[in-house]
């Protein structure tokens, strides 16, 4: 199916809206938390976007050892994205929501379709070779989230799209390096197995008794360092945002680097405890934040990863969606310091909830 979207009245109501908004708020914290990163006008589509992604991920992870049920969840929820791009959305609240803001925003079929794809390779337990397979796979579950929410914000520019997906495969990175002990317990490896085997480990023989040593620790380093590269990469597509949207972008850049720092800080050991960042060094973060968010950040002159290339290709190629002119909005320096220290006490809340 093509990614033309069929014209088609809106469907959603406030309902819809609220119930999506408690569907993050009950299940899914981090989303619920970075919607409160972005001005007013952006948090209602991003939330119809990120509770799709939930139910997406709820319905994947449910009876994972009852054969054929994943495939056939997955069966229904590309079926279920298909009647959201022909506007005949499924009875639901977040199909309706969704479809709406699909229409309205011009978001491509080919990124929601990318980010199932993704969820997919979790189901499969599929492994990767090399820092490409991860890159391939870090595109599909994170690159694709930050080439729609450039999309929503109107960043649809090469270089834009290019920074957005750089950001979303360097948090994925952060979170691989992160959770290596608790997945590894759950039979799991994200890290490139060829680095594991030049560094002496080998993977199969490590997953029966996963240990932290030097030899790990080399290969989370190795990960962490391609994370800070395209950390810094994003930070030109970030300046290129509207103020509004760039202290909220620009928070969960910095926080997220900050967990690599963590696990720096932990010895790169990231197997015998999960990285947690301390309340005061998020604290400590809102100062370079919106010292960074009042600088602009020169352009980066750098091609997309090649695994991302066709998720901002789609952005780039799908018409963009006429919505008339945005509301004009006042952001003042003050207004982007209180919604970074927001969003650092809601993320310090939402970790003790979780604790």
């Amino acid at each position: 199916m093509s990614n033309t979207m069929t014209e088609a009245p809106a469907r959603a109501s406030a309902a819809d809206l609220a119930a999506c908004r408690e569907l993050l708020r009950g299940g899914s914290r981090s989303f619920y938390a970075a919607s409160f990163l972005l001005p007013q006008r952006f948090r209602e589509p991003a939330t119809a976007l990120y509770a799709f992604c939930r139910i997406a991920d709820d319905a994947i992870d449910c009876a994972p050892d009852e054969p054929g049920a994943q495939a056939r969840a997955l069966a229904e929820l590309r079926e279920r994205l298909d009647l959201v791009y022909d506007g005949r959305p499924f009875d639901d609240p977040a199909d309706r929501t969704l479809s709406d803001v699909v229409l309205r925003y011009g978001i491509s079929k080919t990124l929601l379709e990318a980010l199932l794809e993704g969820f997919e390779w979790d189901a499969d337990g599929r492994r990767f070779e090399d820092i490409s397979g991860v890159y391939d796979y870090s595109a599909r579950v994170a690159g694709t989230v930050g080439a729609m929410m450039a999309t929503l914000m109107g960043a649809r520019s090469p270089e834009l799209v290019a920074r957005a997906c750089d950001l979303g495969v360097a948090m994925q990175l952060t979170n691989i390096c992160r959770d290596v002990g608790e997945d590894a317990r759950n039979g799991r490896i994200y890290l490139p197995l060829s680095w594991m085997r030049e560094a002496g480990l080998e993977p199969d023989e490590w997953l029966k008794d996963p240990v932290f040593n030097d030899a790990l620790a080399s290969v989370i380093n190795r990960m962490l360092r391609l994370a800070d590269e395209l950390y810094e990469r994003a930070d030109a597509g970030i300046g290129g945002l509207s103020f509004g949207c760039r202290a909220g972008i620009n928070a969960a850049r910095y926080l997220y680097a900050e967990i690599g720092r963590q696990v720096e800080r932990q010895g790169l050991d990231s197997i015998s405890r999960r990285a947690v960042v301390p309340v005061p060094r998020k604290l400590g973060l809102a100062a370079p934040i919106v010292g960074r968010t009042l600088t602009k950040t020169p352009a980066v002159d750098a091609p997309p990863l090649e695994e991302t290339r066709y998720l901002v290709e789609a952005v780039v190629n799908h018409p963009a969606a006429e919505q008339g002119e945005p509301k004009k909005q006042r952001h003042t320096f003050d207004s982007g310091v209180g919604r970074v220290l927001e969003l650092l006490e809601l993320v310090d809340e939402r970790q003790r909830a979780m604790s």
